[in-house]
């Protein structure tokens, strides 16, 4: 991420409120699907990967 990202997401209407409200969810599912994974955590059956057949 860098200034031309953010400055991409004001011109599509984001202001800094909603650029901070994104980065704070990002960061948390980022966070958790770590610890998650780390852990061995299974996610719910109907989240799960389904491969096309």
């Amino acid at each position: 991420m860098g200034k031309a990202d953010i400055d991409s997401l004001r011109k599509s209407g984001f202001d800094d409120k909603d650029i901070l409200d994104a980065v704070q969810i990002i960061g948390y599912f980022n966070y958790t699907n770590r610890v998650m994974d780390s852990l061995g955590v299974l996610p719910e059956p109907h989240m799960r990967f389904k491969p096309k057949e």
